[in-house]
């Protein structure tokens, strides 16, 4: 894999706003689309490193992983560098970026097939962990489904594979429409761009052109990983008609535990605290994912006032460097008094004298100031 860094490519700063990185793409891509440079590898290679380079600091979520972890980290959440896919995907991918920056018309690079894959040979599945597994890792059996092309209809979905002219777009695969003086042009709706149309659907898939089976597979899930990560099984996706087989993408889902609140790879926790211990200090103790520590409590402790324990997290899935546990108090106060708890309560109120009705001291005088508004 060629290493390049993505701003240099677009030549730019790494403070780029997002206006800033578009216009970019737009010049650069302009110069050494392959259309414009019939035959020359070298502008080929710059404008995939052009397109690359746009698809991650075009997306924030990519650009913020590929700022502090580099394309490492892209690599840990399963992006793909356009130099480890095959030919049809990254002319694929290119269009797409291209189009969604220029819009239609622009046609696609000269000598590739406008045939459309019924389906994408990368698979993505959902798979939801405990917050424990999630933390410290774990291996899972995985079953899913993945899609393998119609050997009856060589994955077009036409019985003997019998294709007929598109009657929307005349076999183009683009259809133009006007607006106003401008006219437009856009992938045709019914060929979704191939030009050609099933005859009559192959009864061995339905038309679908694939067929759906099932496969089980063991997955190591590293230690630290969160909601929405992803994990890329390689050679475990969909099987087209040529046997090229695509990736497994696995995005993770963690639920919620009942005692620890997780937060990047920091762990929040609620200490209940009574209020007498609120009033005259305590040590508890209280659990970590790691074992127990002893929370010390200081005299007169707020409610939701917080304590941090270094450390104590969950280990970061790129740098295992660990998060903090940060507990929380909540003071609890009784909700019911018998007679003799509330003489004893105002025993010890009346012990404190004067600090014990502090609103007193705070208000005096307050109230006639305001009856002089008034007056």
């Amino acid at each position: 894999m060629v290493d390049f860094d993505y701003y240099e490519i677009l030549e730019l700063s790494k403070d780029a706003a997002g206006d800033q990185i578009k216009k970019a793409y737009r010049k650069l891509a302009l110069k050494y689309h392959p259309d414009r440079n019939p035959g020359n590898k070298e502008a080929e290679e710059k404008f995939k490193m052009i397109n690359e380079a746009y698809q991650v600091l075009s997306d924030e979520e990519k650009r913020a992983i590929y700022d502090k972890y580099g394309k490492a980290g892209l690599d840990n959440q399963g992006f793909h560098h356009y130099s480890e896919m095959n030919t049809e995907d990254i002319m694929s991918d290119l269009n797409s970026i291209f189009e969604s920056v220029f819009g239609g018309g622009f046609g696609g690079f000269g000598g590739f097939s406008r045939k459309k894959r019924k389906y994408p040979l990368d698979e993505e599945i959902d798979l939801v962990l405990d917050f424990d597994e999630a933390a410290f890792g774990c291996t899972k059996e995985v079953e899913y489904d993945y899609k393998v092309a119609c050997q009856e209809c060589g994955g077009t979905g036409a019985e003997n594979r019998e294709l007929q002219t598109c009657d929307e777009c005349g076999g183009r695969g683009q259809v133009q429409y006007k607006q106003g003086f401008m006219t437009f042009s856009q992938t045709c709706p019914k060929c979704e761009g191939t030009g050609e149309i099933v005859a009559k659907k192959c009864l061995a898939c339905e038309g679908k052109g694939y067929l759906v089976k099932k496969d089980t597979i063991e997955i190591d899930i590293p230690e630290g990983i969160d909601e929405g990560n992803r994990i890329r099984v390689s050679g475990k996706g969909n099987i087209d008609e040529g046997g090229r087989r695509g990736d497994l993408y696995i995005v993770i889902h963690v639920r919620e535990d009942e005692l620890f609140i997780r937060h990047d790879d920091d762990i929040y926790i609620e200490v209940p605290v009574f209020f007498t211990q609120a009033a005259l200090g305590d040590k508890i103790k209280i659990p970590t994912p790691w074992g127990k520590e002893t929370l010390e409590l200081p005299i007169g402790v707020k409610d939701k006032q917080q304590f941090i324990f270094r450390n104590k997290g969950i280990a970061n899935v790129h740098t295992k460097q660990k998060g903090d546990l940060i507990a929380q108090v909540k003071i609890i106060y009784p909700t019911k008094l018998n007679e003799e708890q509330k003489e004893l309560l105002y025993e010890l109120q009346e012990s404190f004298g004067f600090e014990s009705a502090p609103h007193q001291k705070k208000f005096e005088g307050t109230f006639d100031k305001i009856k002089k508004w008034f007056s």
